[in-house]
């Protein structure tokens, strides 16, 4: 640990070891539901420029996908608004055939991208969160290739931008820039599959494949069915189903001419009915309790990804062993690897659309908190609306055939809302299959799946509303700051603060047992704390922000999820146990 004058930690991550001990960094295949043997990594060291108004900043090595404003990035600098950032590496390539073209993949790159090949320029990129791609086969040869990628982050308030701040603070972050994640070459032949849909239910899934020859192969369970066309019904005899206690996931191939995907699908429904006049979630028809974290997806080493995708696996195995079902991933959209290991290891999502537009903290928390809850909404220029909305079906479509993502938020805390039942019905549209939280908090609308409240600073009374599931998605916010393995050593923010690890796990305890518990009669059936991990000043995490201290004992967690899941059972006289 190193302190810096501001009197932050530099906090070091048992993650950064296999960074240490590996040439290129997050290496592993970045899209895990439609693989291809031809993988070229680009991650590693890159020529790194900072220039602003023609004057160099910097200019030296960055280790990409790290963010220029992570210290394992090797550059450690905040990125001003007007800053140029500017990549470049080579490559080779060793194409099978003449024929086949090339794509670069851009997992993330915050918030405009322009991509050069041999100092041609091929395409450019709005958006800090959605993967892209380019057709470069065109502008590369068999020998040594330049890319160069011109970044720049103004922070712009029209896109999508989550929880970074140029002034970080309380429960604002430090801003990142450029390139986070994974950037990668494929071959493909001349027709290839673009992209792939898969629609799951309880007996089989629906395949929908954008791309590719007419006449196409799937290869399952040593059976290969050929089809023509873009749709393919594919029956499991026997089902398995998925869910968090038995994440059950089967492969599949599928061959289309010369191309050539792997894939793998988990057999699950969700869907909301009415059990004895009580309205609940249901997954693969049974009645399910969400119990989960508030995931912000920070971490104190690269600090939107982690040093290692073992960090994400971390994450979800710690709220695993505590009892936990389900993560709400809050505001940020991660890369393909951490929803894959939350569909491999059975957690629940519960995913944000990334808020965009100016946040008033009078407005849009502090008198909602108290008691205005009704009756405000923003107005969103016609360009943001259609950014928000962009950006919106980009994330239903990268995430749409994860069996772990279950629901969607579209607004958290009326920041930057606007037009919600119209944005409910467009997305719903866009993906029906699962429920959509259009307000989480406040100002409400009717167009919504769920009745969906925070609270802090009071006891929890929630009111059950007709034909809406009662979820209750955010709570607690107690802190505890364990000081060797905190950020900042002044302040310290959190809604409810503790001095030791034992007053810390007795209150949480306490609040689930007598608020959390006696709601579940009611019509409870999804309950989220705030939070999971520590981010920067907030102390009010089950781990600390290097993620190498639990708060809280495990097994009494644990012992507490279990409670939870019993009264949950009782309440609605359900016979099958869940774990």
């Amino acid at each position: 640990m190193k302190e810096n004058r501001s009197y932050h930690i530099h906090l070091n991550t048992e993650f950064e070891e296999e960074l240490e001990n590996s040439e290129v960094p997050f290496s592993e295949y970045p899209r895990p539901n439609m693989r291809r043997r031809s993988y070229l990594c680009l991650n590693g060291e890159w020529q790194f420029k900072i220039i602003n108004k023609n004057r160099t900043i910097y200019d030296g090595k960055i280790l990409v996908p790290f963010p220029p404003e992570s210290r394992i990035s090797g550059v450690f600098k905040n990125i001003d608004k007007k800053d140029i950032l500017i990549y470049e590496r080579t490559f080779s390539l060793d194409k099978t055939a003449s024929s086949h073209r090339v794509i670069l993949n851009i997992g993330a790159c915050d918030q405009y991208a322009r991509v050069f090949i041999n100092g041609i320029f091929v395409g450019d990129h709005e958006g800090g969160y959605i993967p892209f791609s380019f057709d470069i086969s065109d502008f590369v040869s068999a020998k040594d290739n330049t890319i160069r990628i011109e970044a720049h982050d103004p922070l712009c308030l029209d896109l999508p931008y989550g929880k970074q701040t140029t002034k970080r603070g309380g429960m604002w972050y430090t801003k990142i820039s450029g390139i986070w994640q994974t950037v990668w070459l494929e071959e493909v032949p001349e027709n290839y599959i673009k992209d792939i849909k898969i629609t799951p239910d309880l007996s089989g899934v629906d395949i929908r494949i954008n791309g590719g020859a007419t006449k196409k192969t799937l290869s399952f369970n040593e059976n290969k069915y050929e089809f023509e066309g873009d749709h393919f019904r594919l029956d499991v005899s026997e089902p398995h189903l998925w869910s968090p206690e038995d994440p059950f996931l089967y492969e599949f191939d599928i061959y289309s001419g010369e191309d050539k995907i792997s894939s793998y699908f988990g057999l699950r429904t969700v869907s909301i009915k009415n059990r004895n006049g009580i309205p609940l979630i249901y997954l693969n028809n049974e009645p399910i309790f969400c119990h989960g974290v508030l995931d912000q997806g920070y971490f104190s080493d690269g600090i939107f990804i982690p040093a290692s995708p073992n960090g994400f696996l971390n994450d979800i195995i710690q709220m695993k062993k505590c009892g936990f079902n389900t993560l709400r991933k809050h505001i940020k959209l991660e890369p393909q690897l951490f929803y894959y290991y939350c569909d491999k290891y059975g957690m629940l999502v519960f995913q944000d659309m990334i808020n965009s537009g100016k946040y008033n903290f009078l407005i849009d928390t502090a008198l909602p908190t108290v008691f205005l809850k009704k009756g405000v909404s923003h107005r969103a220029s016609k360009r943001r609306k259609k950014i928000f909305l962009d950006s919106c079906h980009g994330i239903i479509e990268n995430l749409y055939s994860h069996p772990s993502v279950v629901y969607y938020t579209i607004f958290n805390e009326g920041w930057g809302q606007f037009s919600p039942k119209e944005i409910y019905s467009e997305l719903k549209k866009a993906d029906p299959e699962r429920i959509y939280d259009t307000t989480s908090g406040w100002f409400k609308t009717d167009a919504t799946d769920v009745e969906s409240d925070h609270v802090y600073f009071k006891p929890v009374k929630l009111k059950p509303i007709q034909n809406k599931p009662m979820v209750l998605s955010e709570f607690g916010g107690y802190a505890y700051k364990v000081k060797e393995h905190s950020f900042n050593l002044r302040k310290t923010y959190g809604y409810r603060k503790y001095e030791s690890r034992e007053e810390f796990e007795n209150a949480l305890c306490e609040l689930y047992k007598n608020e959390i518990i006696e709601q579940i009669s009611d019509g409870l059936c999804a309950a989220i704390l705030t939070q999971l991990s520590d981010v920067e000043d907030e102390t009010n995490g089950l781990l600390t922000y290097d993620r190498r201290t639990l708060k809280v004992d495990c097994n009494r967690m644990h012992r507490l999820s279990m409670s939870l899941f019993k009264k949950f059972q009782e309440a609605h006289n359900i016979n099958n146990e869940q774990k």
